[in-house]
């Protein structure tokens, strides 16, 4: 089994979990190599626990932190995690949040920007918290995109690429760019934060075998890789 499983009475309960989970991490990452990389889903599920984890003793300036993946938006647009990352940061004393994305969105620019990011950050990450959709994607690794081939393939070499969902979501219309599943899998610690039955009952299909039609089955069974599943109703 590549998954062990978390559950809280609510999301509340779900939020203190997790940010009690980074925070453990974050302070041995420190310590061990002096500085933390941590990738985030953004979603109403995991914001809450960055609010709390914010609020925490931490040595922010050793603190790198950058989104799982980004809308092509600009940075101060509603819907750009880069933009809600920073405000659930805000009550830290320092962060650094580098950006998937150019400033103004550009998909062509952003997909440049990502992977030379990516270039100059080849290190593991120390954390990566990944949400997931009813659709059973996760990052923006939607199912029936053109690129999830490429984002989902280990011998590409890819760490991040543009993703045209189809159809495009209607609540964000947007194509995206996110880091790639190789990417996301070279971890110390990952992490799942879902909430709602329907949910549980798309993991629950994710679990029982690997399909490109639920691209999170991908991390669920990826050898040498254990999920961490925390879920509140």
């Amino acid at each position: 089994m590549a998954w062990i499983e978390h559950e809280h009475a609510n999301p509340e309960a779900l939020a203190e979990a997790l940010a009690g989970v980074l925070h453990h991490a974050c302070s041995k990452a420190i310590e061990v190599r002096g500085q933390v990389r941590l990738a985030l889903a953004g979603g109403s599920t995991p914001l809450p626990a960055y609010q709390t984890l914010a609020a925490m003793p931490l040595d922010w300036d050793r603190t790198w932190i950058m989104p799982t993946d980004e809308r092509c938006v600009p940075h101060d647009h509603a819907a750009s995690n880069d933009r809600a990352l920073r405000a659930a940061f805000a009550r830290s004393p320092a962060e650094r949040i580098q950006s998937l994305t150019v400033p103004d969105g550009d998909c062509a620019r952003s997909e440049t920007c990502a992977r030379a990011l990516m270039e100059r950050e080849p290190a593991r990450f120390d954390v990566v918290v990944l949400g997931m959709g009813t659709d059973a994607h996760t990052a923006s690794l939607f199912p029936g995109a053109p690129q999830l081939e490429a984002a989902m393939d280990p011998e590409k070499a890819l760490d991040a690429c543009r993703i045209d969902p189809v159809p495009l979501p209607p609540e964000a219309p947007f194509p995206r760019i996110t880091l790639t599943l190789p990417r996301l899998l070279r971890t110390r610690v990952l992490l799942l934060a879902i909430s709602g039955e329907r949910k549980r009952e798309v993991l629950r299909f994710a679990q029982r075998a690997q399909s490109r039609m639920a691209p999170i089955s991908a991390f669920l069974h990826a050898p040498g890789s254990t999920v961490h599943v925390h879920w509140s109703p």
